[in-house]
């Protein structure tokens, strides 16, 4: 293969992806969710702290390992090489089948919903699914015509997307009529919220809306310079984000108080609430609200757009290894992998059809967070195991960077497993499916571990 045919992917278009995968249905939709079971603004403001910094952190703790393995795939290429192969082919697995098609079915259901409040406010529903379907079909199609085309598509719509922002934020900061008090200090009771199961479930929806953080390292082959470009792209891509997300939630509960919002969401709790929309209504009115509804279903189209660009670059490296895949590894003249992206996508559309938006978020929050755990540990491990190996990039202060990830990560876990255990083995037993086709199959890949002169 070209070197120079693969690598097409500059820094900037490295951190538009990150930031396009970050940014979508979770901040417009999460706040609905969390404020049914928390109605005080500084515990709710405080699950966006803590989910960026969780996300810093872990974006940090991948710089180093995509320094050192600057290889397409994610985890499934530094599981693979940390712990062993068929460790980093469930990671894998989980990302080619629901790991960024469940993501763009929750993004795709969400920009339904805020199309159809435009199209049909009086019963969006009606008209979310063909609406969510049809863009999925769209961007599908230009993703699998050209990696140059896709790379402008997205850096364009990027950029309105951080556009649409900044107008959200200016027109809720200086047009809101009756502003709600957002109490940025801890009231009574609040710090018994943070360290309570609803605020650790809560962070599952956080969670969602920081996940795409990593998105870089999963095309690091068609980025240039990755050793370098792969880390600036993942910090500055989650710290861009991070901002956006605080004053995006502070502006919603600006105008709105969080009982607004929890008693909305109350009343369709298995489909994702306009928070955006109801938001808007207040300092636009309603035809106001309408435009800047269909405005924020536009944005969700970048979000759609990056997760089907980084996916199948994971299932098309798993097809190069693992025999059984294979299929999934042919790319066409213009080296991209079309089957991929559209198996990709046909599950986005089954999972839009067949799931409801909360379901599908639980799931595969507590599914991605393993592997995401196991990825940050791998740090420490290859710390330990080869303290000598060459790191263009060392993670920021460590060990505290990934410990901080490590403990925030798995005290969501403990409490999605507790508080919302049928969603969680569902996800566990997606993956034991994969350990099956695993086995099955004929790995390519012989080593554990990393070889010496590998990186």
């Amino acid at each position: 293969m070209n070197n120079t045919n693969r690598k097409l992917v500059s820094r900037n278009t490295a951190i538009a992806i990150v930031i396009a995968n970050m940014i979508g249905a979770g901040v417009f939709t999460s706040l609905g969710y969390q404020a049914a079971t928390i109605q005080s603004t500084f515990p709710l403001l405080m699950l966006w702290l803590v989910g960026g910094i969780v996300a810093l952190c872990g974006a940090l703790s991948y710089g180093e390992l995509a320094g050192m393995m600057p290889r397409s795939g994610g985890e499934y290429n530094y599981l693979s090489k940390i712990y062993h192969p068929a460790f980093g082919f469930l990671s894998g697995w989980i990302s080619a089948t629901v790991g960024f098609a469940a993501p763009v079915a929750l993004a795709a259901m969400a920009l339904g919903r805020y199309a159809g409040s435009v199209i049909m406010p009086e019963n969006p529903s009606q008209v979310a699914l063909f609406i969510g379907i049809g863009v999925v079909l769209l961007v599908t199609a230009i993703h699998s015509y050209d990696v140059q085309y896709g790379s402008m598509f997205q850096k364009v719509s990027t950029a309105v997307k951080v556009i649409l922002i900044i107008g959200f934020l200016i027109g809720g900061f200086f047009l809101t009529p009756q502003p709600q008090t957002v109490n940025l200090l801890p009231q009574a009771g609040d710090w018994d919220l943070v360290f309570s199961p609803a605020f650790a479930v809560s962070l599952a929806f956080v969670s969602f809306a920081y996940s795409g953080w990593n998105a870089s390292a999963y095309l690091a082959n068609e980025i240039k310079n990755p050793r370098m470009n792969v880390p600036i792209s993942l910090f500055l891509g989650t710290m861009i984000v991070m901002v956006a997300y605080l004053l995006l939630n502070y502006v919603f509960l600006f105008t709105l108080s969080p009982e607004a919002y929890g008693s909305a969401q109350a009343q369709d709790f298995g489909t994702p609430l306009e928070v955006g929309y109801l938001s808007a209504n207040v300092f636009l009115g309603g035809l106001g609200g309408k435009i800047m509804a269909g405005m924020i279903a536009l944005l969700l189209i970048s979000s759609i757009s990056a997760m089907i660009f980084a996916g199948p670059r994971v299932t098309q490296v798993m097809g190069e290894d693992l025999s059984i895949l294979n299929f999934f590894a042919h790319t066409n003249s213009k080296e991209i992998p079309v089957r991929a992206i559209l198996l990709q996508s046909t599950i986005s559309i089954i999972l839009i059809t067949t799931a409801s938006f909360d379901a599908i978020l639980y799931a595969i929050a507590f599914t991605l967070d393993i592997f995401t755990f196991s990825t940050v540990l791998g740090v420490i491990v290859m710390r330990i195991r080869k303290p000598n190996e060459p790191r263009p990039y060392r993670t920021f202060a460590y060990p505290l960077t990934p410990l901080i990830f490590l403990g925030a990560t798995g005290w969501t876990m403990y409490f999605l497993f507790t508080q919302r255990t049928a969603e969680s083995l569902v996800a566990l037993g997606v993956i034991s499916l994969g350990i099956v086709i695993y086995f099955l199959g004929k790995p390519t890949i012989k080593e554990s571990t990393v070889s010496e002169g590998e990186f």
